[in-house]
């Protein structure tokens, strides 16, 4: 008889052992969520897509970022591409289970957009497939992996691997990777919507007529010479 609590101990036991290097992924964790709050503070959108539980967690994250994760501020645009059902099985019906993502990311998605794809293995063809159809659309791939090398880290523009040979810890820190990106997100957010909210300077290009100016403007009499647009 296995003694009791002594699958309780092998579990905490492999999640503490690849807890020690996912912590040298904060760098790219805060990369991730600053470059995410800009995109889609910019209008661009995330698309994310897994297979079994990988699937259930990326309905997880976009769920965070459509709602919210702490704080109240505006919905943002993530699409789980499982989720839409009809289409998932259409397309696997008529065209094979392999193109259920690949073809969902030709209609949706656009540049400046992010495709996140979720994976245990990093094999999984339907992933690979949309990995390659966001490169030809002009849009970002990330990927959530196992241990690396794996075909869909290869695939991608970046991946973020978790160093463990149990699925159920990798699918964990997984979890913990989506949470962890949201709040790097909604900590860049502030200054990303700031940033679009700015109107780009217009510096004149030698040569060329100088912009025409819109507005009332108003000298001021200071000695300065200053002008300010009203």
């Amino acid at each position: 008889m296995m003694p009791t609590g002594s699958l309780l101990d092998t579990h905490l036991t492999n999640l503490a052992a690849a807890l020690v290097p996912y912590r040298q992924c904060e760098r790219q964790l805060a990369r991730w969520g600053a470059d995410l709050a800009h995109r889609l503070a910019a209008g661009g959108r995330l698309l994310v897509a897994g297979n079994g539980g990988s699937a259930a967690e990326a309905q997880h994250l976009t769920a965070e970022l459509v709602g919210k994760l702490r704080d109240d501020r505006q919905p943002l645009s993530a699409i789980a591409l499982h989720a839409e059902t009809s289409a998932l099985t259409a397309i696997a019906n008529d065209y094979g289970y392999a193109d259920v993502y690949a073809r969902q990311v030709r209609a949706h998605g656009r540049p400046g957009d992010v495709l996140l794809l979720l994976s245990t293995s990093g094999t999984s063809p339907n992933l690979i497939t949309a990995a390659q159809a966001a490169r030809d659309v002009g849009v970002t791939t990330w990927a959530l992996t196992g241990a690396t090398p794996n075909p869909l880290a290869d695939a991608c523009d970046d991946v973020l691997a978790v160093a463990s040979p149990d699925t159920q810890v990798v699918q964990e820190l997984h979890l913990v990777t989506s949470h962890l990106l949201c709040e790097y997100l909604e900590q860049e957010l502030p200054a990303a919507l700031a940033a679009v909210a700015v109107p780009a300077v217009v510096h004149p290009v030698p040569g060329e007529p100088a912009p025409v100016r819109a507005g009332v403007e108003v000298v001021l009499d200071g000695g300065t010479g200053q002008q300010v647009d009203a």
